[in-house]
């Protein structure tokens, strides 16, 4: 397990699916529930983004824009378009208004057979983002980025054109891990983008000692993990560990993994409202559940079941 795949944990598509295959101009989709992460990809056409207090984007065929909630947007034929907008959320029916389909699921050939040859396909993959796991991730993107066509991403585009042209058993789960891939093909490419200034986390994997350390973490984050036991596992002294670690992401080793631990319990305290805080605290690492609470405290600021508490009053 490495970094990036546990923040990704949280953020999975559900079902939160938009399909549109037969977008004739002019049109205008007013995408309103500001998700918390909501990826949007144009499969054949071109069309515009305007995010709510942010300059207009255009999207051409395989281009990708990832909008930050509670943000909204719009998807138009054109800056001012003259179409009145459809309010399109997560329970939105399926409106007939000059040609364009509009629903939760996927391939609408529209009705009597018509052209769609001429047609905008606009995608769009909404992200609940639950729980502290995914706040690192978020907390690391602008509220609007964008990917031109032309990168990892574009294989798995022609996959989702593949799926969104036909309606067959399982084609919801299918959509969905498609867009799980592309946001992950998408964010890659951003954090690497030339000139970027990627967060610590992302760029300290890439270092051959403390990536193998993040990854030992990662993995196993409940063992009792030392300086001495990572610095031997990675190959190099403790000396040499502490301090490329401290340079990358600016906290040592043992520091990193109670913040880690800290986070996961966290989860687990929600998730697992059965569970007690001494189960918690053995799952991340701690025999002893006030060892465990005192940990939680000072990094949280409050004590375990009083997080749950307000986490559930939430």
């Amino acid at each position: 397990m490495d970094v990036t795949s546990d923040l990704f944990r949280g953020v999975r598509a559900r079902g939160s699916l938009f399909g549109s295959s037969t977008l004739s101009a002019p049109w205008s989709l007013h995408f309103v529930d500001g998700a918390p992460l909501t990826l949007c990809t144009v499969l054949t056409g071109a069309g515009w983004i305007v995010p709510e207090g942010h300059p207009p984007e255009r999207l051409g065929a395989h281009d990708t824009i990832v909008v930050r909630g509670p943000t909204t947007f719009t998807f138009v034929d054109e800056p001012g378009s003259t179409a009145e907008p459809i309010i399109c959320g997560e329970d939105c029916a399926t409106p007939e208004q000059g040609g364009t389909r509009h629903r939760l699921g996927w391939h609408d050939p529209g009705e009597g057979g018509g052209d769609d040859s001429g047609a905008t396909t606009l995608v769009v993959g909404a992200y609940p983002v639950r729980g502290e796991i995914s706040r690192r991730l978020m907390e690391a993107l602008p509220v609007v980025l964008r990917v031109d066509c032309g990168g990892t991403g574009d294989p798995v585009l022609d996959h989702l054109a593949a799926e969104v042209a036909r309606d067959e058993p399982g084609q919801q789960v299918v959509l969905d891990r498609l867009l799980d891939w592309m946001l992950v093909c998408t964010l890659r490419t951003w954090l690497d983008r030339p000139g970027g200034r990627p967060p610590a986390w992302w760029t300290a994997q890439k270092d051959p000692v403390v990536g193998q350390a993040l990854r030992l973490v990662h993995g196993d984050p409940a063992a009792p993990w030392t300086v001495g036991e990572l610095a031997r596992r990675t190959g190099v002294s403790r000396s040499t560990l502490a301090k490329r670690f401290a340079d990358l992401l600016g906290e040592p080793p043992l520091a990193y993994l109670t913040h880690w631990r800290m986070t996961l319990a966290a989860d687990l305290l929600v998730e697992q409202g059965s569970s007690t805080v001494a189960h918690v605290a053995r799952a991340v690492g701690y025999s002893d559940p006030f060892a465990f609470s005192v940990a939680f405290k000072r990094i949280r600021g409050t004590n375990p079941s009083e997080f749950r508490r307000l986490a559930e009053a939430r």
